[in-house]
């Protein structure tokens, strides 16, 4: 079967389809990127340094996340990816709900490994099905229409845990966010269905997909180019925050209009602006699948760093638009690259495995190591500490641009079909 033939016979349209899988990509974000903007007063109530901070945003969740994602999304390819979303759904938000129950370290910690398994299981099968609907020459901007659910969710989780734990308490926060979730998992499993399932019926061993992409070296430079950036990215978007409050003197709610404005605007300008690029210089040239995001690396550093060294918020907030723009180009040129790098029926697997290097090494380690790294500044640059964290990591980006670009001649011989 053609790549172009994968659209299913009957069902849901595909945008209707893809607004179903857009509004639960916005709930795995605002769960995910709701403890940023909780931070400072999950700090204070529990007694947390730092270091611990940087664990509960990073390894407690990315531990389980990342791991569990190959063998649920190689289980979505081989039963029903729908199924697998929805029940991933229902995990993440009641965990997230328990989150505000913790009264200590340890609570916290496991609930949020609990709402790394849940979400394991959204990811790579949404972008499976995402490649079952639309064809090839329309994916990478459905992709990017789908990871909008990153700045959309993650501005709303700001927003939303900014203002509850203003009014109320951090501990509403997580509850209320999290039953919102349960709410709409059965309205998503109503709309989104499976293709038929004899498409996928030959669906390879796990052995063999891994066996494909390890033969690719697109694969890797990919995988561990967005890895390197997301260091950078999910360690800005987690302790961003933090420095406004202690550098720039916000509170809680001037904090989460700051963070939200700058997500809404640039994210989501930069996110569509990844998918249609790649999808308009990646027909003539797939090497520009992985030169897109290369440039954006390059562009973002500078405005990144004015951004964080300035004193002044209002300053900060115009170079902070430019560079998070940049920050999201990526996704939808490098995820509809992987999944042109197997065969339809691969694609939940393959996805997860990118998800896996990417998630491990840029979730896991990023958060923690800005965390950490600010902790070890703290006796040379006290209370600026981390705003030096910040710009010294900056170096982050410019390696994944590295790879990227070597990336891009690989993408035209790696290419499937």
């Amino acid at each position: 079967m053609s790549d172009e033939t994968t659209a299913p016979q009957s069902g849901a349209r595909p945008n209707v389809v893809l607004a179903m899988l857009l509004l639960v990509y916005i709930f795995n974000f605002v769960d995910r990127q709701i403890l940023a903007i909780l931070a400072a007063p999950i700090q204070k109530d529990l007694s947390l340094s730092d270091g611990q901070m940087g664990l509960l945003g990073g390894l407690a969740f990315a531990l389980l996340y990342s791991t569990l994602g190959v063998p649920l999304a190689w289980l979505a390819d081989r039963t029903s990816r729908s199924w697998v979303i929805t029940v991933s759904l229902v995990l993440w938000s009641g965990f997230t709900a328990l989150c505000g129950l913790a009264g200590s370290f340890w609570q916290i910690f496991l609930a949020r490994l609990g709402v790394g398994i849940g979400e394991a299981g959204g990811v790579a099968p949404s972008y499976a099905v995402i490649g079952d609907y639309f064809p090839s020459h329309r994916r990478a901007f459905a992709l990017s229409v789908y990871s909008l659910g990153i700045p959309l969710g993650s501005a709303a989780g700001v927003l939303a845990g900014g203002y509850i734990a203003t009014q109320i308490d951090w501990r509403t926060a997580f509850i209320v966010v999290g039953i919102a979730g349960l709410v709409i998992a059965p309205l998503f499993k109503l709309v989104v269905r499976d293709r038929p399932a004899p498409v996928r019926a030959d669906a390879p061993r796990f052995s063999a997909v891994a066996a494909t992409l390890a033969a690719k070296p697109s694969f890797w430079l990919l995988s561990f180019g967005a890895a390197t950036s997301s260091m950078l990215g999910y360690g800005l978007a987690f302790w961003l925050p933090s420095l406004l409050q202690r550098s720039f003197g916000l509170d809680l709610i001037a904090t989460s209009h700051f963070i939200g404005a700058v997500l809404l605007l640039g994210g989501v300008a930069g996110m569509l602006m990844g998918g249609w690029l790649g999808d308009k210089l990646g027909t003539r040239d797939r090497a520009w699948f992985a030169y897109v995001p290369a440039c954006a690396f390059v562009i973002g550093v500078p405005f990144f760093a004015a951004g964080i060294y300035s004193g002044s918020v209002r300053l900060a907030f115009v170079l902070f638009l430019i560079p998070q723009a940049m920050a999201y180009v990526w996704l939808g040129p490098i995820l509809s690259a992987v999944q042109h790098l197997v065969a339809p029926s691969e694609r939940a697997t393959a996805s997860a495995l990118f998800l896996l290097i990417n998630n491990l090494i840029g979730l896991g380690g990023g958060i923690f190591a800005l965390g950490a790294l600010s902790q070890a500044l703290t006796p040379v640059y006290g209370s600026e500490a981390l705003r030096y964290s910040m710009l010294y990591s900056l170096v982050l980006y410019a390696l994944a641009a590295a790879l990227m670009a070597l990336a891009g001649p690989r993408l035209r011989k790696d290419w499937h079909g």
